[in-house]
């Protein structure tokens, strides 16, 4: 390990900050820098804070509009014509509370995924938080581990960074004393440590970290789709709204306070404004329910975007096998000693700080010789697919030695090859060992080496990974295993797992996007695959138009994990690959994906259907408001009997919907699907309720006319809207059956209840004008029928 010179300077340009030594800060330098504020104080928040949660849910659009309509109502008319305020302020809180948990849950999560650097002081070396970090620690690093601050570089030992995420640059680059450290980039191989030269907010790893852990609730479909849709309410709410201001307090010479509820009766129901809130509370509680399974959703809409996924990419290693591994057996090649062969092995397993899953199997099966000393070392790296140390031997004997893929290694006709492929078919990882004559810096250390041994591992299946691959074959979406590792090996442990499909070398593949899209499709098991050509996989299947998630836990799966539509990382996963997935497994389980798919497909479409029925409303209110003008009548309706209506036959229903278990496979489009029903719904019912309103209006005169005209509009809203939710809550289960019963129970409680009746203004008056509103309804409820199946018929989703 080369330490730094003093007075070196860094690749900017700058002078390098006082050395402090390679035992790092004493306590009194780090107290003396907390005092000064040098400290890595910058928050890394999973959640949005309480007040943000607040803000978002209180101080929107659709509030103030209704929040101004209600004061008006609260002093020109009874508190029954105010009840839609009221259910503003519960769904509000009902929104607030809701979000509030799934931040507690998030917060809770991410303290347990959370970042540790390994930080030098007083000459001991110990895991603090990140916030701890003080200016001028003394940082050390290893492969899979991020930098959380900027530096420079103060020891190296074959230090390689990726500075990818923030450069664009896929190769590595060699670090040595004196050059600078990126915070957000992470170390591929070899080790070291580096001096923190700015921290906190100064440091853009605080700022990247945070960005990636935030509580997001925006780029979805979802939401986008939403938003779209609320962006042209507002649009056909405003002709419509000023028409039947101007009609009902201007042309029609009625009392004013009766003018003002009945137009404030027509706005109210144009806003759908339950539909941010229920979005917003199917996300939250999938977030907790999800963080009861120890699944930290790092961004919301990674619960949408893995139930629209199609094709997973597994990494094998970590996700369909366990990390660890055992030693089985050890062959040793060209008459070279067994014993010889096992000083080797335990003296390849010390020369690393840092072994990967084989060489701990390795170290565990052969102790270290305390007579042998290595004198230089190449540590792992899965672009090149092999390690290596030279020795200084206890009779002084010096040697070099390489361990790593037989068939990267060896000439393609050796005979030791035939042997590999044989234990490979059994699912066996086969790892050669080989003395070389040439230095370990040369490009072409590997030419010529002579085989010595071949290490058979063993590699530990995870109980959980056939069912999860049953499940994604059950549910049409296609699995991909991607993996460094011999591809035979790698396709014999799929095939135990009962995934079936070809198998394919990726140094096979071709170079070009529509060539690779064309061989991933025909392939499921790939092996020999470099972390570039990981990243290039998920380009050219995303170039085909599918969506991909890419699961994976190490320094090597990091690339494509940020390339792909949703990254998924193991918990005991490297620190870069957690920073850069979406979703985060802190128990390890891979079978926890299926749970996370069912929860983004609950979320879509669930919201699906209730959008359908807010928008419903929104059409046929927008719709009965220009009938209004047209006819220059009066608004059939008062706030009070659209409150009645929307609970029974939206709002309480809609919660109900929104939080029930779904499977239907995420489709996209979501706007269109929901108009396609939404508009031709909320036609049929306007216009079939407006009928009602005009044959009531020729049918009763005199005193009382109004309220028996409005009980008989409203009567046919009722059903039709009745007739909706029923299309909306097929296929039908016991419950649902109930839940359409009871709303629609409650509808005669108020019918059949003289208090009721009086409260919101609902009375039937004689038999044949009910009668008529009830055929109105039936009319309208067939046309409906005809109408959504013709759509599902003529207009795609």
């Amino acid at each position: 390990m080369t330490h730094i010179d003093a007075g070196t300077e860094v690749d900017s340009g700058q002078p390098l900050p006082a050395p402090v030594g390679t035992g790092g800060l004493t306590a009194a330098e780090v107290a003396e820098r907390v005092a000064r504020g040098q400290v890595n104080d910058v928050p890394v928040r999973s959640s949005r804070s309480t007040v943000d949660i607040v803000r978002a849910n209180v101080f929107t659009r659709f509030n103030a509009i209704i929040g101004v309509l209600w004061l008006i109502m609260l002093f020109v008319a009874p508190i029954q014509d105010s009840l839609f305020g009221f259910v503003i302020l519960a769904n509000t809180g009902i929104g607030i509370v809701q979000e509030w948990r799934a931040k507690k849950t998030l917060d809770s999560l991410a303290v347990i995924g959370e970042a540790r650097p390994t930080v030098r002081r007083d000459g001991v070396a110990a895991e603090v938080s990140t916030a701890e970090i003080v200016l001028d620690d003394l940082i050390e690093i290893g492969p899979g581990d991020k930098a959380v601050v900027d530096g420079v570089c103060v020891e190296a030992d074959s230090l390689e960074i990726d500075e990818s995420l923030l450069t664009g640059e896929a190769d590595p680059v060699v670090k040595r004393p004196g050059d600078r450290i990126l915070s957000g980039s992470f170390v591929v191989a070899g080790g070291g440590a580096f001096q923190a030269t700015k921290v906190g907010r100064e440091a853009y790893a605080a700022q990247l970290a945070e960005e990636a852990s935030r509580f997001t609730l925006v780029h979805s479909e979802l939401r986008t789709g939403i938003s779209t849709i609320l962006k042209y309410v507002t649009w056909m709410m405003i002709p419509a709204a000023l028409g039947l201001v101007a009609t009902q307090l201007f042309v029609k010479d009625n009392d004013l306070d009766d003018s003002l509820a009945r137009t404030v009766g027509g706005i109210v129901p144009m806003v759908p404004e339950g539909l941010v809130l229920l979005t917003s509370v199917a996300f939250a509680i999938g977030v907790i329910r999800l963080g009861r399974k120890q699944c930290l959703v790092q961004e919301l809409p990674a619960i949408e975007g893995l139930a629209r996924v199609d094709t997973v990419c597994l990494d094998k290693t970590g996700t369909l096998t366990e990390g660890g591994m055992d030693v089985t057996e050890l062959r040793p090649l060209g008459g070279n000693d067994e014993e010889y062969i096992r000083k080797v092995l335990g003296a390849l397993g010390e020369s690393d700080p840092r072994p990967n899953a084989s060489l701990q199997a390795i170290i565990d099966a052969y102790p270290d010789t305390e007579d042998w000393r290595c004198t230089e070392s190449l540590p792992f790296s899965s672009a090149r697919k092999y390690s290596g140390a030279t020795f200084s031997e206890g009779d002084g004997e010096t040697s070099t030695w390489l361990l790593g893929a037989p068939d990267v290694l060896l000439a393609p006709d050796d005979a030791a090859l035939t042997e590999t492929e044989r234990l490979n078919e059994q699912g066996l990882r086969v790892l050669l060992l080989a003395r070389t004559g040439r230095d370990l810096d040369a490009p072409d250390v590997a030419v010529g080496a002579k085989p010595a041994a071949l290490v058979v591992l063993e590699q530990r299946l995870r109980p959980d990974a056939a069912d999860t691959l049953r499940y994604f074959a059950e549910q049409n979406v296609n699995a991909k295993v991607i993996s460094g590792d011999n591809a035979v090996s790698v396709g014999a442990v799929a095939a135990k797992l009962g995934l079936e499909g070809s198998t394919v070398d990726a140094r096979t593949l071709p170079d070009d996007k529509d060539g690779m899209a064309g061989a991933l499709e025909a392939g499921t098991v790939f092996g020999r695959v470099t972390p570039q050509q990981k990243r290039d996989m998920v380009g050219a299947l995303q170039s085909h138009g599918h969506t991909v998630a890419m699961t994976g836990d190490g320094v090597n799966d990091v690339l494509a994990l940020k390339d792909a539509d949703i990254g998924v990382s193991m918990g005991s996963g490297s620190e870069a690959t957690r920073a850069v997935a979406q979703i985060v497994l802190l128990n390890n389980s891979f079978a926890t994906l299926p749970s996370v798919v069912a929860e983004g497909r609950r979320v879509i479409g669930n919201i699906t259907r209730v959008a359908t029925l807010f928008l419903v409303k929104t059409v046929y209110s927008v719709l009965l408001a220009l009938l209004v003008v047209c006819w220059q009548v009066e608004y059939p309706f008062l706030p009070r009997h659209l409150t009645l209506l929307s609970t029974l036959t939206i709002g309480v229903p809609a919660f109900f919907l929104a939080l029930a278990p779904n499977k239907e496979r995420a489709r996209p489009h979501f706007v269109r699907r929901v108009m396609r029903y939404a508009i031709p719904g909320g036609l049929v019912a306007g216009i079939a309720t407006f009928v009602t309103y005009l044959v009531a209006r020729h049918y009763y005169t005199g005193e009382g006319a109004l309220d028996a005209e409005t009980s008989a509009a409203t009567l046919t809203l009722f059903l039709i809207s009745m007739w909706v939710l029923a299309i909306i809550a097929r296929p039908y289960t016991w419950w649902r059956v109930a839940l359409v019963a009871a709303m629609g129970l409650g509808f005669v409680l108020v019918l059949a209840v003289p208090w009721l009746q009086e409260f919101f203004a609902l009375k039937l008056v004689g038999m044949t004008m009910p009668w008529i509103a009830v055929g109105i309804a039936v009319v309208a409820a067939a046309a409906l029928e005809f109408l959504w199946k013709w759509v599902d018929r003529r207009v795609p989703a």
